[in-house]
């Protein structure tokens, strides 16, 4: 064993000697650090609150939050959410209390409770930490790389912001591999000539932390024989039991579920299984495919066949009562049926465009005769005078203005052509023929 080969085994990892200590050498993220962006302003400003990262695995989520601590001199603590229970989230809470109490701290912000992969944590686990967040005893700021607002509760999600952070570019991989050949304790020591690049940049799927492991990987494999030259053909011949490998960590992961849902979108269920089991066989979360499969059954199923959406709840709750590995057949029973179904994304299309006309109507007046009246003076009023029960009348339909006045017309819901909302369109038509004409859509 020659003696850089040794030497990189009793030093800490690359990737964590090359860890940027603060903002000005941290890599990626512009839109959050860079000159004027809400975390640079935090620092700047000393008004550290708590909040979530959201993004992929190794863009620098732990970095970032070490940096903020360190640059405001604040007490950091960490849990992982899959080796910490509630005890150690109390036990960390009071930690963190007491070292507020003490004179040494009086002058210091309220310590950093950072939480990697929170999206793990248990609903009595964030119960746990409402509290403490609530009453400013730690500043929470959490790491995961699932939807925030999926896998963390609302009391807790709304005292935090969330702050998205994108994969790394190309430049950004390149920054990293230059500086660690040329500032590593190690790596610079070594004559490395970095010839190409695209196979490092696509085994490591965009993972800064992946990209450095996989350096050190090559230059050890490589160190010994004078120059380190490293191409794609040493790179994949030093990695090859990696390639093609599904990463549920990793940039793969989200091209699979993306391949999934488009494969369902699409109405191919060969191409929908086939994405499916890639995850199952990867270990992934059987939730989360099922989660998938009950958003997909309401944007792109939708009315086209509303059993659908009755399918994928069922799914979910089964897998979440049987488990794996029984699971991945009510999976490939949903994935199958929605794939093979009719499509629409008419409800979808419907609450886009009425949320953005809510935004521009806010002051929009409910007519008086829809309005409740619950007192006498409202009665007095005129609320809820001249309103029409639908049922008192032939067909069980009145032709009643329900939009406030200036709004009178708007249509929000366009039924798509499919045989289930042909049915809804003819009946939409018998009743409202002067928004649901023939010159309206469907």
């Amino acid at each position: 064993m020659d003696d850089n080969q040794f030497t990189s085994r009793v030093l800490p990892p690359l990737a964590e000697r090359m860890r940027p200590r603060d903002l000005d050498s941290y890599v990626g993220q512009k839109h959050l650090v860079g000159e004027g962006a809400v975390l640079r302003n935090m620092i700047a400003k000393d008004n550290l609150t708590s909040f979530i990262l959201w993004g992929p695995p190794g863009v620098g989520k732990t970095t970032l939050a070490r940096i903020m601590a360190g640059s405001l001199d604040r007490e950091f603590y960490q849990l992982s959410a899959i080796s910490s229970g509630v005890k150690d989230v109390r036990d960390v809470i009071d930690k963190a209390k007491a070292d507020r109490r003490s004179m040494f701290s009086v002058s210091k912000g309220a310590p950093v409770l950072f939480i990697d992969e929170i999206h793990r944590f248990s609903k009595a686990q964030q119960d746990a930490l409402l509290g403490a967040v609530e009453d400013g005893t730690v500043v929470l700021v959490g790491a995961t790389t699932e939807n925030p607002s999926f896998e963390v509760i609302n009391p807790l999600l709304s005292r935090c912001q969330v702050y998205v952070l994108k994969s790394l570019g190309a430049d950004d991989l390149q920054t990293l591999l230059d500086r660690a050949i040329h500032e590593d304790v190690l790596l610079k020591e070594m004559d490395i000539e970095l010839r190409e690049t695209q196979a490092l940049m696509r085994y490591s799927g965009g993972d800064a932390r992946k990209l450095l492991g996989l350096l050190e990987i090559v230059t050890e494999s490589l160190s010994g024989s004078g120059r380190i030259i490293i191409d794609n053909q040493a790179v994949t011949d030093c990695l090859q039991q990696n390639s093609a490998r599904y990463d549920k960590g990793g940039e793969m992961h989200y091209d699979i579920i993306s391949a999934f849902i488009k494969s369902v979108r699409g109405s191919d269920p060969n191409a929908a299984v086939y994405y499916m089991a890639r995850m199952i066989d990867a270990g992934e979360d059987p939730l989360f495919i099922a989660r998938r499969l009950c958003i997909l059954a309401a944007e792109d199923i939708g009315l086209a066949n509303p059993n659908a959406l009755l399918l994928a709840n069922a799914c979910f709750q089964t897998v979440q009562n049987i488990g794996m590995p029984e699971g991945r057949i009510p999976l490939a029973e949903t994935a199958i049926y929605l794939a093979s179904s009719p499509k629409s994304n008419s409800a979808y299309m419907a609450i886009a465009k009425g949320l953005e006309l809510a935004k521009e109507n806010q002051a929009a007046q409910v007519p008086l005769y829809l309005r409740n009246a619950p007192t006498k003076l409202m009665e007095e009023l005129g609320y809820g005078d001249g309103y029409k029960y639908a049922h008192d009348y032939p067909g069980h339909f009145t032709d009643l203005e329900f939009m406030p006045e200036e709004l009178s017309g708007t249509v929000l819901y366009e039924p798509a052509e499919n045989k289930h909302e042909n049915a809804l369109s003819a009946y939409l038509k018998s009743c409202w023929p002067k928004y649901y004409g023939t010159s309206q859509k469907g």
